[in-house]
């Protein structure tokens, strides 16, 4: 393997990403960037099944740790946290393994974004109130850009929203405005690898992480966190997290609770392949072992 590689890998939650990255990195004296949605967060430890201290410690990572649970992590901050890894990767002549399961990052960087016009706080407020009302919030969309509208989901809050800040930021229809600004790809030719599963073994590794995650103390770090930062943040609202506020509020019982995230998470699992099959240019698929030895 050449220095100076930048490579993806890709599988759903619970398939071995993150050891094999840190296999491939202590190999190759790479580094690595993870493409997680919680991993991103300080004290948010075991809800996000994050590398340990020790294995954080053995290969330079970038995307963990940055932010606390109440702060947003998006696109452009995570573009950003790219940019500082590959600068890094390039200056002392290491290689760079991007990892994670948020497969909309990898989109970005493969497909490009369109960038946003400046969005001043009047107009963010101004939607946030259109944005009360989904349905009719849709349906204005429609009358104002049929064409932005066709092409997404009447219940896609998302880029509704999106298209709204657009559309009072600069008096142009959406589909006009991405016309007149295309995506630029940072990374087109980025290979990426996926690794493979069998529904039955990953339900399985889910099951095992639940119980490991519940044995650390996942119930006594959700309490910490709730107490510290309210429910509100989008943080406190992810997968291990929200069954467990369920369960302080009576309405789970412990083994419920264990069932319920093991399910959710088969769940995201599920998008997750199917997100990357459909979105994602994969340049080779096998089992973990498979991409470490072909990578090597």
């Amino acid at each position: 393997m050449k220095n100076n590689n930048i490579y993806a890998i890709v599988g759903p939650t619970a398939s071995g990403k993150s050891d094999l990255a840190l296999k491939l990195a202590k190999k190759d004296n790479a580094i690595i960037l993870s493409v997680d949605s919680l991993s991103v967060y300080k004290e948010i430890d075991i809800a996000s099944a994050k590398p340990s201290k020790e294995e954080l410690a053995q290969a330079k990572h970038f995307g963990v740790n940055l932010l606390n649970p109440n702060e947003k992590f998006d696109v452009v901050k995570f573009l950003d946290e790219f940019n500082r890894a590959k600068t890094y990767a390039k200056r002392h002549n290491k290689s760079l393994i991007i990892v994670g399961g948020t497969g909309f990052y990898l989109k970005v960087l493969t497909q490009g974004i369109s960038p946003m016009p400046q969005i001043s706080q009047d107009i963010k407020l101004n939607t946030a109130k259109l944005m009360q009302n989904l349905e009719l919030a849709f349906s204005n969309l429609q009358k104002i850009d049929p064409t932005f509208a066709s092409q997404i989901s009447p219940s896609d809050r998302y880029r509704i929203e999106k298209a709204y800040q657009i559309y009072l930021s600069t008096n142009i229809a959406p589909s006009e405005y991405f016309k007149a600004n295309p995506p630029k790809p940072l990374e087109p030719n980025l290979p990426i690898y996926e690794i493979k599963t069998i529904r039955d073994e990953l339900r399985e590794r889910i099951t095992k992480r639940t119980q490991i995650m519940l044995d650390m103390g996942l119930i006594n770090e959700v309490a910490k966190l709730e107490y510290k930062y309210t429910r509100a943040p989008n943080s406190m609202k992810s997968i291990g997290i929200k069954e467990v506020l369920e369960y302080f509020d009576g309405k789970l019982n412990k083994a419920k609770l264990k069932s319920k995230i093991i399910t959710n998470t088969a769940q995201l699992a599920k998008r997750q392949v199917t997100f990357n099959k459909s979105q994602l240019n994969i340049a080779f698929s096998a089992n973990a072992k498979e991409i470490y030895n072909k990578l090597i």
